[in-house]
């Protein structure tokens, strides 16, 4: 019997990413915070506070210095979806599952602004974006359209106290936000809607704007509108206008976006070079020049790994973390898929965090995990006992950072973590994340693997390796930027990996360039060979295993 000729370990993992981390040593955690039945679905942080959104529809404010609650925001019926700061005006955006944006003063922590978008079948508004250059507010919707409103040139809006919401009429409300018609500065001249703004039929009221729908509202329902639940604010009213608004976006649900700015590259329409990229329940990447008219798509990316529910950018990069557990590495240069990180197959991706080249992915499993510039787990541990829902990154110092993670399990925790060290200065030409030594380790690392499947072709016994093979193989060059597939051959017989690798585009079509290998491997019967053929071993400046020059090499 041939020993040789059976399976070393295992059909091993199909990731090319290393594991490096130390699954018993948990980052160290600095303090949870416990907010009682309120799953924490978003969270963002200045100087001063720690902002986090609820599904009970508020927003807890906790003192970053000693952890205590501050405040509770309250306003919105419905779930506090997404947070964004615009901390050069001490603005806090909060959007919701009641399809309004609300806007707070940071400082005071009192409110300031209602946003409602272009119609009120946007739904929910699932992320937000703000663009400090363009003075703008970006909105990603539940009915697939992408909405903003520009702050720019805004003219004082009327203050929700000084409105009588039991004697205005909708007719004479139209006549009062006829001030402005720009659709830059708002209220604006938005008609009532028969259905989503009208009154319980008992009520025998024509609809309004001020009308409101219980079944958007997890609270117990009033005799009187939302707001008079609290105390009168002055704050103001503010509509998206029908001009700012881009319908059908995306052919799904915009659940993230990440605004990008390219210093030095001056976009046309004087944005200074602001890009916005936008992930949605399509399985898609957007890349938007934002122009002071609005934004306009100049790339789309194919994730094809689930819906894009996380997305993180760093320089020339974009990193979208998928529903079935990938990460999709995009470069903006050249508009291609570079790698494919595999988290965890079939564990949703719900919240990403950067600090410097060091990459956090926080998943639906409860695990945090923490990827290296060369795109190794360098940690991995089980954050909260239920879903993560949302993160970000505290730089206290420039050595000094705090990772913030909110779960479904009702805790906020914060973990000290180390910034990454910056690599030397003569690394910084070598391609992003591709040093010569890391990326002789990965194809090391990854040669390690195809070797240890003994992928006999012509025994029936190994017919399932051959195919576990295929399958690797397939997982392999996706990781690597390739678009993937498996031709079948016929019953019985191996299949064809397809992998097509696209180049940087240019005016001029370029030749197509053939690789043609084959995975399978002779058999190594026990006679020559001084180490196990399906362990990949080195020896003298020389790499030894089946297959590791005829062809999996």
């Amino acid at each position: 019997m041939d020993s040789f000729n059976t399976p070393a370990s295992p059909i091993p993992h199909p990731s090319l990413s290393r594991q490096l981390q130390n699954d018993e040593a948990p980052l160290p955690l600095l303090h949870q915070l416990h907010a009682l039945r309120n799953s924490v679905l978003s969270l963002v942080s200045n100087s001063d506070y720690i902002f986090s959104g609820s599904q009970n529809e508020d927003i807890s404010v906790w003192e970053k210095q000693t952890f205590t609650l501050k405040s509770t925001l309250r306003g919105h019926t419905g779930s506090v979806l997404a947070l964004e700061l615009a901390k050069e005006k001490e603005w806090l955006f909060s959007s919701s599952g009641d399809s309004t944006v609300r806007i707070w003063h940071t400082s005071k922590l009192t409110p300031l602004y209602i946003i409602s978008p272009y119609l009120t079948s946007a739904g929910d508004l699932f992320s937000l974006s703000w663009s400090p250059t363009l003075q703008t507010i970006y909105i990603g919707c539940q009915d697939t359209s992408l909405q903003w409103y520009d702050f720019s040139s805004l003219i004082p809006p009327i203050p929700a106290s000084s409105l009588s919401l039991n004697s205005i009429s909708s007719s004479s409300y139209t006549d009062l936000v006829s001030l402005s018609h720009t659709g830059t500065s708002t209220p604006s001249t938005r008609k009532a809607h028969k259905f989503f703004d009208s009154y319980p039929q008992y009520e025998r009221r024509p609809a309004d704007l001020f009308a409101r729908n219980p079944s958007m509202s997890g609270r117990p329902e009033s005799n009187s509108p939302s707001e008079a639940e609290y105390p009168p604010a002055e704050y103001g009213l503010l509509d998206v206008s029908v001009t700012n608004v881009i319908h059908s976006a995306h052919y799904g649900y915009i659940y993230c976006m990440a605004l990008l700015n390219n210093d030095g590259k001056e976009k046309d329409g004087g944005s200074g070079g602001v890009q916005l990229a936008t992930g949605s329940g399509d399985e898609t990447v957007k890349l938007w020049d934002c122009t002071l008219k609005g934004p306009v798509c100049v790339h789309e990316f194919e994730c094809a790994q689930g819906a894009v529910l996380a997305l993180v950018a760093q320089n020339e990069t974009i990193y979208a973390g998928c529903q079935d557990g990938y990460v999709k590495v995009l470069d903006l240069e050249t508009k291609t898929l570079v790698r494919t990180i595999i988290v965890q197959e079939g564990i949703d991706i719900l919240s990403m965090s950067m600090i410097g080249s060091d990459l956090y992915t926080c998943s639906a499993d409860g695990w945090i995990k923490c990827w290296s510039a060369s795109f190794d787990c360098t940690a991995s541990w089980q954050g909260h006992n239920g879903i993560i829902l949302s993160s970000f990154i505290d730089v206290k110092r420039p050595n000094s950072a705090r990772l913030v993670t909110g779960g479904n399990d009702n805790y906020i925790k914060v973990w000290e973590v180390d910034p990454p060290k910056p690599r030397k200065e003569d690394r910084r030409l070598l391609p992003k994340s591709h040093d010569s030594e890391s990326f002789t380790d990965t194809m090391t690392y990854a040669l390690s693997k195809f070797i240890s499947i003994p992928s006999v072709s012509c025994t029936s016994s190994h017919t399932e390796d051959c195919r576990q093979a295929a399958i690797w193989l397939k997982k392999c060059l996706n990781q690597l930027g390739a678009h993937t597939s498996l031709l079948p051959t016929g019953e019985g017989k191996n299949p064809l990996v397809l992998g097509i690798f696209s180049g940087t585009k240019g005016d001029k079509p370029k030749p197509r360039v053939l690789f043609y290998g084959h995975y399978d491997v002779i058999p190594a019967p026990r006679q020559g060979w001084s180490s196990d053929p399906f362990t990949l071993t080195g020896r003298n400046g020389y790499l030894y295993g089946r297959g590791v020059t005829d062809n999996k090499g």
